[in-house]
């Protein structure tokens, strides 16, 4: 997620951003987040749409045992750390440099010991040092709330092909707030598959599922 702090009045719908830290009961286990508004701004707000993606994974319609996974713009790490608890093998959570130390002490929060050798904090901003991280190495992307800045589109996608395969699975959990946010589901699927799997009506978030469109051509 983009670093904005906030230095404004709190508005009474946003009070929550503000609370210090929010608990969870996610795969059994209680997950306590701690949130830093007034110093990262949105990269450290739990947001709707990584709750209802969490909610999501929790109810077994993605297959994370033994998987390789990666979280793009992760903020909190909420959906990362959920993702390591259901049983994902090897879980990268990524976010700008910035953020990182922020970030990990979640991880280290609600990761136990011998689980944390499973589970990554990087540095990944979108378009930038992807040689880094392996092409096609991931088994399964996740990001919530991450299309919302319309300047960071063509890196975000740029990010999302070099990550995956052919077989690899993207869940995107968001609200769409503006057109422009629909314009991103547009650039994906000129390289996706792209399929609407679910929509949270109370919190208005819609979870998108993508796989890379096969280059294969049928003679």
């Amino acid at each position: 997620m983009a670093l904005v702090p906030y230095n404004g009045n709190v508005l009474p719908a946003l009070s929550k951003l503000h609370n210090s830290s929010f608990e969870f009961r996610f795969a059994d286990h209680h997950v306590r987040i701690s949130q830093d508004w007034n110093k990262f701004g949105v990269a450290a707000v739990v947001w709707d749409a990584a709750v209802v993606l969490c909610m999501y994974l929790e109810l077994g319609q993605v297959e994370l045992q033994g998987k390789v996974v990666i979280e793009l713009g992760a903020g909190t790490g909420l959906v990362g750390i959920v993702a390591a608890l259901l049983g994902a093998k090897k879980v990268t959570i990524t976010d700008r440099e910035p953020a990182l130390n922020f970030l990990e002490a979640n991880v280290k929060r609600n990761i136990s010991p011998d689980q944390l050798a499973a589970v990554d904090v990087l540095e990944l901003t979108w378009g930038q040092g992807l040689q880094r991280y392996p092409a096609g190495g991931f088994e399964i992307v996740l990001g919530a709330d991450i299309v919302y800045l319309e300047d960071t589109f063509p890196s975000l996608l740029q990010t999302i092909m070099h990550l995956c395969s052919e077989s690899t699975v993207v869940f995107l959990a968001c609200r769409i707030r503006y057109e422009r946010d629909t314009n991103f589901l547009s650039m994906l699927k000129k390289h996706f598959m792209v399929e609407e799997i679910h929509y949270d009506k109370d919190r208005d978030i819609y979870i998108y599922k993508a796989v890379k469109l096969t280059t294969r051509r049928d003679l």
